[in-house]
């Protein structure tokens, strides 16, 4: 039997079909030449306290305290490509630029993780949901996934551009060469008194983290790839 399918219909899936495409081609192939895990399967390459932060036979990195990871290596330029899962009420984050593990908080900038689906995090400052700029920026639409299911971020870092890409859709970018006060941003909103060092000022060059069990909810990691990236790439 021939079915007629409505115009209209044929052009909505194909407009549909084709958004996908876009959003998926915003992710990088990271099987592709240059790029690597970030950390070593046995964690032997990071930076952690003891018996915190563990990864399953299934390579998912979890902690089990309110205490970051780091790469241990430098990094300038690169992109880093990543899933994670969110429980309920999760408020986490990715670290970048680290020039102090020690003193993380004001020497760093972080990618901020949260569940957006829970009532603390959907009524939160847009600066504290999920892939905003933590305390700087907040994201331009929320796309994080409920919690229980994998989210992709893509976190690209050249020069002192930042941009996040979320599930297919670019949401968050930043120049951080006009974060010059320490107490305002650009738009005039207030800076958490935490953040004490202008983002225009932070070194480039650090280390790569991501945030613990904070605030009692879980966080869930995995397929942690890295790209660096040449000068004038």
């Amino acid at each position: 039997m021939f079915i007629r399918i409505p115009t209209a219909i044929l052009l909505a899936a194909s407009f549909a079909l084709a958004d996908h495409h876009e959003g998926t081609k915003l992710h990088p192939d990271t099987s592709a030449e240059g790029w690597k895990p970030l950390f070593a399967k046995d964690l032997g390459d990071a930076k952690y306290p003891e018996g915190v932060w563990t990864r399953d036979g299934e390579g998912v990195l979890t902690a089990s305290q309110d205490q970051a990871i780091w790469s241990a290596k430098k990094y300038n330029d690169f992109v880093l490509d990543l899933e994670f899962k969110n429980a309920e009420a999760t408020n986490s984050g990715v670290i970048v630029h680290c020039s102090d593990i020690g003193n993380w908080i004001p020497n760093s900038v972080e990618i901020q993780i949260a569940d957006d689906h829970s009532e603390k995090w959907a009524k939160a400052d847009k600066t504290w949901q999920c892939a905003a700029i933590f305390g700087r920026l907040g994201a331009k639409k929320s796309v994080v996934k409920k919690p229980g299911e994998w989210n992709r971020f893509t976190i690209t870092c050249k020069g002192k551009m930042i941009t996040v890409v979320l599930n297919g859709e670019l949401v968050t970018e930043m120049d951080m060469s006009k974060w010059t006060d320490p107490k305002k941003n650009p738009d005039g909103s207030d800076i958490p008194g935490w953040l004490s060092k202008p983002a225009a000022e932070l070194p480039l060059e650090g280390h790569i983290g991501f945030q613990g069990k904070h605030a009692g909810a879980p966080i869930y990691f995995r397929n942690i790839r890295i790209k660096e990236l040449p000068a004038g790439e």
